[in-house]
């Protein structure tokens, strides 16, 4: 069926059942990432360091499920999670740069979408490269404008597309990790566990440091149902999505991690073209595999584009008009669609896109820049969680014991998120602030428009801060010091 002919009601408030919006966080964290990860791993550890990091991430990770299901519980009133919360915790300042963050991570996210699929293209046709060429660009340009007009033709069509999408990209995962486990091999397996037979890793400890960026970026998607919170038809639907969502995400991602493991030595996987999981399965079954796994990918891939850009342009609309971005960005079309922050969205990845011509491995460079962007707004959503715990607040008619766990887990997300600063580098921090800097003009902007304050004391030192980190970065890669 063309775009043409899809019904284009938008999705009023209520309408997501918890199905729909479980298949939202799968669908969101279920995208390129997963067919990446052999190589991912393989060049940073082996079979122990991959547990013990599936372990730290799947931990951090569900700390901060934990977090957004318990916020969704707490504040009921709050809708846009990720944005709202660090608003509601940190003042307005603190909100606006989570939004940014929240925004800029899924536009890195999806220009690397569009290089991933360019590059198993590269699988079959030399002439994409490693995604990142003159004929990849543009053919994935013309993409983003194709589901442009898609997405703005109405978010309810957009949803339920993505949910069958969801079901369809599962398949072939399923088949390669039950394929890769019937093929195992002992032997092989053995020599992975620790593979310090194939040269030199670090310790152990680098090893499962050198994965977290992987780790963060497979689940960045977590909180696409709290995203989505103003649609469900059940306010407690939203927690329930995120936590079952994100469970069945973790099993799947480990599982291809040791499955490849199981099949192909370590050197090989490090050296294993992206998308890996593709000559790791054409190395089990021979060349039908290829075929079979790329298609996965695209599928996949053009499955999670539209999701995150649904969030993207939600992210962007709600802070309008909650007088938190400026007016013109919460402007809606006919269908019920952001169109404003939608074409912002779309431009943003359009640049970035073209900017891959210039970049060193642009592949893995947006996937780290899309998981930095991210870092700040999971570390201010968990930050306020830990203060309502600690004051008490929302907690009044609640037992003391829930009130003592739920602190613990915030603290343990709080902690793990800002371990995840570290693990990402001070090049991906000062990028980050490249991004941000700028952006406080928006926030001027609009707080112009409303005839507000423009910053509390605490908040100038923030910008401040901001600011001279965007100079270090702007510096740093106009002298070459910083590399892309």
């Amino acid at each position: 069926m063309s775009a043409t002919e899809i019904e284009v009601t938008p999705a009023p408030p209520g309408t997501m059942t918890l199905p729909t919006l479980t298949g939202m966080v799968v669908g969101s964290m279920v995208g390129a990432g997963v067919f990446s990860l052999p190589a991912r791993f393989g060049v940073a550890t082996g079979v122990l360091g991959s547990l013990i990091a599936w372990a730290v991430a799947g931990a951090g990770m569900l700390m901060l499920a934990f977090v957004f299901q318990n916020l969704a519980v707490r504040k009921p009133e709050l809708d846009s999670g990720v944005f709202i919360y660090a608003k509601a915790g940190f003042g307005d300042y603190a909100g606006f740069n989570s939004a940014i963050g929240f925004w800029a991570s899924a536009v890195a996210g999806n220009t690397f979408y569009w290089v991933f699929i360019s590059a198993t293209l590269g699988n079959f046709f030399d002439a994409f490269g490693d995604g990142d060429t003159v004929l990849a660009v543009g053919l994935s340009s013309i993409a983003i404008w194709l589901f442009h007009y898609l997405i703005a033709r109405g978010v309810r069509d957009a949803a339920v597309i993505n949910r069958i999408v969801t079901i369809l990209k599962i398949i072939p995962i399923l088949v390669f990790i039950v394929v890769l486990l019937f093929s195992f091999d002992a032997g092989v397996f053995s020599d992975n566990w620790t593979a310090t037979g194939y040269g030199e890793l670090g310790n152990l400890n680098e090893q499962v440091r050198n994965t977290m960026l992987i780790t963060t970026f497979v689940f960045i998607g977590i909180e696409g149902a709290s995203v989505y919170s103003r649609y469900a038809k059940r306010r407690e639907d939203v927690g329930r999505a995120t936590v079952l969502g994100f469970l069945s995400v973790l099993c799947i991602f480990a599982l291809v991690t040791l499955s490849s493991y199981s099949v192909m030595p370590q050197p090989d996987l490090a050296d294993a073209r992206q998308p890996s999981m593709i000559p790791v399965f054409q190395y089990v079954v021979g060349d039908w595999g290829k075929w079979f796994i790329s298609a996965g990918v695209i599928i996949s891939v053009l499955g999670a584009y539209l999701a995150w850009t649904l969030m993207a342009a939600e992210v962007m609309f709600i802070p309008a008009r909650n007088e938190d971005f400026p007016r013109f960005l919460g402007q809606e079309n006919d269908h019920g669609t952001p169109i404003t922050a939608l074409v912002v969205t779309s431009l943003a990845i359009q640049g970035l896109l073209a900017l891959t011509l210039a970049v060193d491995d642009a592949l893995n460079f947006m996937l780290d820049l899309s998981t930095s962007l991210a870092l700040l707004p999971y570390l201010l959503a968990a930050a306020y969680a830990l203060k309502l715990g600690l004051t008490g607040e929302s907690y009044e008619l609640v037992d003391r014991r829930v009130r003592t766990r739920e602190t613990i887990f915030a603290g343990a997300a709080t902690a793990y998120t800002a371990f995840l600063f570290d693990a990402a580098g001070l090049k991906f921090v000062l990028l980050s602030t490249v991004i941000l800097a700028p952006a406080i003009l928006l926030y001027v902007k609009a707080r112009s428009e409303r005839g507000r304050r423009l910053f509390t004391p605490t908040e100038i030192g923030v910008a401040v801060l901001i600011v001279a980190g965007g100079v270090v970065g702007a510096v740093g890669l106009w002298t070459g010091r910083i590399t892309i």
